[in-house]
C-alpha cells in the first residue's frame, strides 16, 4: 500500500479542478473560466486496490489586490507546506508572469515538484517540446508530464509518475471516499459554479455562496442558499429579468444537488449585497474563509 498527499498550485484558471476531476473520475471541485474559483483547500481522494493519492487542490496563487486574495494565497502556502510534494499545473499558453511567482514560491520549499502542462491539445508537438524546454530552463522539476485534462488525454501516465514519489503506506481515507468535504460544502460550491456558468464575464469571482438551511423531510429536503455579492448591480445581473436568470441557476444547481443527494430538493436562493465583504475579517470568517499562516 502506498499513499501520500501532493498540493496542487499553479496560477488562476489553468486547469487544476478539471485535472483533479478528471484523476477521481468524478466532480469534486467545482470549475469555470473565472480566476481563483477555487475559494477553500478541497481533498479529492484517487483510489487503486493498493494506492491512495489525496490530491490537495488550491486556490490559484496569485498577487493579491484584497483581504481575500491574501487570504487564498496563505491557503495555496499552507498546502504547499503540509504536503509530500507538489504538482504545479500550467497551460500551454506560454510562461507569463504568473507562472514565475509561483515557481519562485515553490522553490522556497524543499520538495519534489512535478510540473504537469494542461491543454496541449491546443498546440502542436513541435509547441509542447519548445515549452518543455522553457520550463526545463526556469526549474529543475523532478518529472515533466504534459496532459489534457479536458480530454483525459495522458491522465493515467500522470498518475504512474505521483505514484512514485508517494511516502507513505497508511489509508487515510475510506476507499469509497472521493473527498473530504461535507455535502453542505458541496451544495454551495454548486451553486456558486452555476452563477459563474450563467453569468459569464457579467459577474466578477467576487461573490460566495452560503448554504443557509437544510430541512429533511421524508423523501425530500428543502435547502436555501444565499448569493453573496459585494454591491447592487451585481445582485440585478443575477437575478436578471422578471427573475429569469436566478430561475435557470436554481433548476440547473437542484438537478446537480438531487444527484449528488439521491433525493428530491427544493432550492431556494436569495441573493444578497453586502458591501466589501471580501475586506472584512468578520465575513471571511462567517464565509468559511480560514486565515492560514505560513
Amino acid at each position: 500500500m502506498k499513499s501520500g498527499f501532493v498540493s496542487v498550485v499553479g496560477r488562476p484558471n489553468v486547469g487544476k479542478s478539471t485535472l483533479i476531476n478528471s484523476i477521481i473520475g468524478k466532480k469534486v471541485a467545482i470549475t469555470s473560466n473565472k480566476p481563483q474559483t477555487t475559494r477553500n483547500i478541497i481533498q479529492g481522494i484517487y483510489n487503486e486496490e493498493d494506492t491512495q493519492i489525496i490530491f490537495v487542490d488550491t486556490p490559484g496563487i496569485h498577487k493579491p489586490s484584497s483581504k481575500l486574495g491574501k487570504t487564498l494565497n496563505n491557503q495555496a502556502y499552507y498546502s504547499i507546506n503540509d504536503t509530500d510534494f507538489i504538482m504545479f499545473v500550467v497551460d500551454t499558453s506560454g510562461i507569463g508572469k504568473g507562472d514565475e511567482f509561483v515557481i519562485n514560491e515553490i522553490s522556497k520549499v524543499h520538495k519534489d515538484v512535478i510540473l504537469v502542462i494542461n491543454k496541449i491539445d491546443k498546440i502542436t508537438k513541435e509547441e509542447l517540446i519548445k515549452l518543455i524546454t522553457d520550463y526545463n530552463n526556469l526549474y529543475n522539476f523532478s518529472d515533466i508530464v504534459p496532459v489534457s485534462a479536458l480530454k483525459k488525454n495522458n491522465v493515467k501516465e500522470l498518475i504512474n509518475v505521483l505514484k512514485k514519489y508517494l511516502p507513505d503506506n497508511i489509508l487515510y481515507y475510506g476507499k469509497n471516499d472521493i473527498t473530504n468535504k461535507s455535502i453542505e460544502f458541496q451544495i454551495a460550491e454548486i451553486v456558486r459554479e452555476k452563477v459563474f456558468l450563467n453569468t459569464h464575464d457579467e459577474v466578477p469571482h467576487g461573490i460566495t455562496c452560503v448554504l443557509d438551511s437544510v430541512i429533511k423531510n421524508n423523501n425530500s429536503y428543502n435547502i436555501l442558499v444565499s448569493i453573496i455579492v459585494d454591491r447592487e448591480s451585481l445582485k440585478k445581473i443575477i437575478i436578471g429579468s422578471k427573475g429569469e436568470k436566478i430561475k435557470k441557476i436554481g433548476t440547473l444547481a437542484r438537478v446537480e444537488i438531487e444527484n449528488l443527494i439521491g433525493k428530491k430538493v427544493y432550492l431556494e436562493l436569495f441573493v444578497k449585497t453586502v458591501k466589501k465583504w471580501r475586506e472584512k475579517e468578520k465575513y471571511l470568517n462567517e464565509y468559511g474563509f480560514n486565515d492560514f499562516k505560513e
